[in-house]
């Protein structure tokens, strides 16, 4: 039978720490699995089911949510379709169930592609490619999204990994964001505030062991370190994988679900999702990026594992 995701495109690369393996889906361009040295960096999932709770795609032309699916272009309502019915929301985008095209595929990389066609809600046209390439380490992704449109189109992007480090029960990773802010949702999960971290659950500056939260929330002020946004999960050894990510991706997403559907059951799992603007970005305009028709943009994040 077909997988439900679509053509698995297997990659591999022979690296210092051992084989670096990675496993891209048709559907989504989603990440389904990546290992070092055989040592697991995500979570992944069966090949007979789609992606569950988001796990590893693709999110454009927003991430998140846009209030009541509906936003306001020069002055005229947009109404999108619904995706999210419990809230009403329009959520994550609108290539999330898309199959996208390979346009080069190696062993250690492959380019996908789709286009978001003028439709209910967003009437632009987006030309988007997904480049995955394997390092010595993990994993680079490229995102590059062209404006086909005849007037500037609005554009955000996000990225669904749930992290994960080998044998090592999530619970017991430490997870650590640097974020100052967070984003106050009201019962649509809508931002409302934005406010400072301290003395929050929320404040990951200093790391936080993931089995001690119960969070699903979005942070922004991300701050560089070393050049890059960083975000880690790190084992009590000392073991460490990374989400890396250009400068564009100043706004996290961090969930921290206990009922993952994992091949042995429901089990703790930690998303960290890299995104250029928050939720209900068409609305507030915050992160929001305005391509002008034929411009260019293109942006990078990774995931790679620090052995100590």
């Amino acid at each position: 039978m077909p997988a439900a995701s679509g053509t698995q495109y297997r990659l591999h690369h022979a690296g210092p720490q051992g084989e670096v393996r990675a496993t891209v889906t048709e559907l989504a361009a989603g990440l389904r699995e990546l290992t070092v040295g055989g040592r697991t960096l995500v979570q992944t999932f069966g090949e007979d089911v789609v992606a569950p709770m988001g796990c590893g795609m693709v999110l454009v032309p927003w991430p998140n949510r846009v209030r009541d699916a509906r936003w306001t272009l020069d002055g005229e309502p947009q109404q999108l379709d619904v995706t999210e019915a419990a809230t009403g929301n329009a959520s994550h985008g609108l290539l999330r169930n898309t199959g996208y095209r390979a346009e080069d595929h190696a062993d250690h990389a492959v380019t996908l592609l789709a286009s978001v066609f003028p439709q209910h809600g967003y009437p632009f046209r987006l030309d988007t490619s997904v480049a995955y390439a394997l390092d010595d380490d993990g994993l680079r992704v490229t995102h590059t999204i062209v404006n086909r449109s005849s007037r500037p189109a609005p554009v955000a992007v996000g990225a669904h990994p749930y992290l994960a480090l080998g044998d090592v029960p999530t619970a017991d990773l430490t997870v650590t964001v640097a974020a100052d802010t967070w984003f106050e949702t009201d019962e649509q999960r809508i931002p409302v505030a934005s406010r400072p971290v301290d003395g929050t659950p929320y404040d990951l500056r200093s790391g936080a062991r993931v089995g001690d939260l119960s969070i699903d929330v979005g942070l922004g002020s991300v701050r560089q370190v070393d050049g890059a946004v960083r975000h880690r999960v790190t084992a009590p050894d000392g073991d460490t994988v990374e989400l890396w990510a250009d400068d564009d991706f100043r706004f996290v997403q961090v969930y921290t679900p206990k009922n993952f559907p994992a091949a042995d059951g429901p089990t703790q799992a930690i998303a960290i999702e890299p995104m250029t603007a928050p939720a209900d970005a068409l609305n507030s305009g915050t992160g929001l990026r305005w391509l002008d028709p034929d411009e260019r943009w293109s942006l990078s994040w990774g995931i790679r594992l620090t052995q100590v």
